[in-house]
């Protein structure tokens, strides 16, 4: 028999991405034994909710929960409050913090500049050796007029070593796209193209300064340069590969212009090529 975590994983892969969020819920009702292990597995599309210290709005995923409640970068603290015992573990402070809060500061910059709009958030935890974390962004839109819709949902995972001296830091980096675009109007009745991207990259990047504000805004900037530089690797891959293999998918099912034009276009080519040959 198979093991149930695999068989529901087997399961999602094979139903509509843009279903995820809510075949994910339905299998977790089946088996709560699961949720755990599921929800730290399955890419799914970002919520968002708003820390009511700040009035800000923040993004919500596994790295950031503990049960129901969420932790807001704004404020760094979960909302609704948990026990303060799991929280003493749970909330970052020191170094640790102070970058969480400059790295806020500039993947918001980021956002505005790229997504004009949208909303971000960036958490960061220590580890035993170095620090972890995760960058988030997400940009929903909707265009009343033909119904149309999108939304882009990125996850930057991110693990971070650094070296005895703190000269250098070896960074890995695992980045997911999660993409939905949709329309539905009389001419096409309803049209979805969704999906998830994951790339992975490492680097041995250094540390400039001696002291610790300066190691600290080292990383930040390594940091962000690398999501950046990924961000910017999968969206031309998005559009070059995917979107460019879709289109030529269609074309071969369908032309646009009449079988007999084509088939004339064709041919004038290959006699112009072979002219070209025989001069």
């Amino acid at each position: 028999m198979a093991d149930p975590f695999d068989a529901a994983l087997d399961l999602l892969r094979r139903l509509p991405p843009s279903s995820t969020q809510q075949n994910l819920n339905g299998i977790i009702s089946l088996r709560p034994d699961l949720e755990e292990d599921l929800l730290s597995s399955v890419d799914v599309a970002l919520t968002s909710k708003r820390c009511t210290q700040t009035g800000r709005d923040y993004l919500c995923c596994d790295y950031n929960r503990d049960g129901n409640s969420y932790r807001s970068p704004w404020s760094n603290n979960f909302e609704p409050p948990i026990d303060p015992e799991d929280a003493a573990d749970l909330i970052p402070g020191g170094r640790v913090r102070r970058m969480e809060e400059t790295l806020n500061q500039g993947v918001d910059v980021y956002r505005e500049l790229y997504y004009e709009g949208g909303i971000s958030s960036a958490y960061l935890w220590a580890l035993d050796e170095g620090f972890a974390g995760v960058v988030l962004f997400k940009k929903s839109v909707s265009e009343g007029g033909t119904r149309g819709r999108g939304g882009w949902d990125s996850i930057h995972v991110l693990e971070v070593n650094e070296s005895a001296t703190k000269r250098s830091a070896h960074y890995k980096l695992t980045s997911t796209v999660i993409l939905d675009l949709g329309m539905q109007s009389a001419a096409v009745d309803s049209l979805e193209l969704a999906g998830n991207l994951t790339r992975q990259t490492q680097q041995d990047l250094p540390l400039s300064g001696l002291r610790e504000a300066e190691v600290e805004q080292g990383h930040v900037v390594n940091i962000g340069r690398m999501v950046e530089d990924m961000e910017t690797r999968m969206r031309n891959l998005l559009q070059e590969v995917y979107f460019g293999k879709a289109k030529d998918v269609v074309g071969d099912l369908r032309s646009i212009q009449p079988l007999s034009e084509v088939e004339g276009e064709r041919a004038a080519h290959k006699e112009a090529i072979s002219k070209m040959n025989r001069g």
